[in-house]
């Protein structure tokens, strides 16, 4: 009998083992994929300023192969939220060509979005695959999706402890298997391991100069976070009234990016906002060093929130990453901290707020900007999380605890 137990157990572990390594190995790989074909039609892009006037176009082509082939998938990161809080049928496989096909479109035609939600739901698709492969039931179900997204997400930037992290969180206040968290690493870690396998890499950040611990230090980095809260909740307000306002007043979905996309073609190339479109890693990356006028965080939150609610493919994150760097940087003509880790607590704080993830949040900023300036950011995370209100990027994932507590009892 107990040895019975024990062959068991060895082999639900095994399984388990397997099917981390096939999904941390296909979807690094597709990430891999993503990651060099998004650099390409960027590049692409910048040489060829032109083709933003193609930009309606673009959106007829993901809002027609949406409308006509993934309507099942439309709902993108809140449909793998909702199928593990409430499991239903197998995520469609054709969720990983479709939202990267339209990802790709987005940006080879200069509309402003990210790429996290493409990886994330290429994650997802390819994980809940193995449901049928393996038969499992709907609570292993769950686990395949935390696995899903950890890959996603730590693939596709490099950062396999807030990968890990950030999947269990995300999903904080759903029921976790306990196994899930070893998994989750264990996942993270072979997709990150698999990009760099196809070395691929990704984008490097700095904080040479990190303050003294102090008073003074501490009260602007609790200003910054209380600043990166409500930027994170105005992203999220956007996002959600610009899906809403094209949702109720154009009714033939291929149409909204259509009509979007002339909107944003005559803004972004008429009135020279090219900085704005793509991903916007140059602009990120300069404001570590360069003071950025105080508006830019405002626009980028415009844009990005215009082009998803139009209909356009991508994800929320980069822009966030944007959103908060340009703050940090523009905030360092009245903060006298070194702008370098202004942008950084901006950077990873407004990200924390807009996904109620401050502990992958924080965890994320050491991996990406190194150990010293951890415990300003960790601050930084944490008022950003309790002041960015009580909706996130994520209509479907469910907030509890202390922070919705509060929100409950004062609005």
């Amino acid at each position: 009998m107990v040895s019975q137990k024990l062959k068991d157990i060895s082999l639900t572990t095994f399984k388990w083992i397997l099917i981390c390594f096939l999904i941390g190995v296909l979807s690094g790989s597709a990430s891999a994929f993503f990651l060099v074909s998004l650099e390409w039609v960027t590049q692409f892009r910048i040489q060829h300023d032109w083709i933003i006037w193609f930009l309606p176009f673009g959106g007829l082509l993901v809002g027609l192969s949406y409308y006509y082939w993934g309507k099942s998938v439309a709902k993108g990161n809140n449909l793998l939220l909702e199928e593990y809080e409430n499991p239903q049928k197998t995520i469609p496989f054709k969720m990983a060509p479709l939202v990267l096909l339209g990802t790709l479109l987005t940006h080879l035609f200069g509309g402003s979005a990210g790429r996290e939600g493409t990886a994330v739901q290429m994650g997802g698709a390819i994980a809940d695959q193995f449901t049928k492969i393996f038969k499992l039931d709907n609570s292993e179900r769950k686990i395949l999706i935390i696995l899903g997204i950890s890959a996603g997400f730590a693939s596709v930037f490099g950062t396999p402890l807030a990968g890990a992290i950030f999947a269990l969180e995300v999903l904080y206040f759903s029921k976790i298997n306990f196994k899930s968290i070893f998994l989750s690493f264990l996942v993270a870690y072979v997709a990150y391991f698999t990009v760099e396998f196809w070395e691929i890499k990704h984008t490097h950040y700095s904080i040479p100069v990190v303050p003294e611990l102090n008073f003074s230090t501490i009260f602007y980095t609790v200003l910054i976070g209380l600043l990166s809260g409500f930027a994170a909740l105005l992203f999220a307000r956007s996002t959600h009234f610009w899906s809403s306002l094209f949702s109720k007043n154009i009714k033939y979905p291929p149409l909204r990016p259509v009509i979007g996309g002339v909107i944003l073609a005559i803004a972004i190339a008429g009135f020279g906002f090219t900085k704005f479109s793509g991903l916007g890693v140059p602009v990120i990356v300069d404001s570590f060093s360069n003071a950025n006028p105080w508006y830019d965080f405002l626009l980028k939150i415009l844009f990005t929130g215009f082009t998803l609610g139009a209909g356009f493919k991508g994800g929320e994150v980069t822009p966030l990453f944007f959103v908060g760097a340009t703050l940090g940087s523009a905030l360092s003509l009245v903060i006298p901290m070194p702008i370098a880790l202004l942008a950084g607590i901006g950077f990873v704080s407004v990200f924390s707020g807009a996904t109620h993830t401050p502990i992958a949040c924080t965890i994320m900023g050491m991996e990406l900007f190194g150990i010293q300036p951890g415990i300003f950011i960790a601050i930084g995370c944490t008022i950003a999380y309790f002041s960015s209100g009580s909706v996130g990027i994520y209509k479907s994932q469910i907030v509890k605890g202390a922070k919705y507590k509060l929100y409950q009892k004062w609005l």
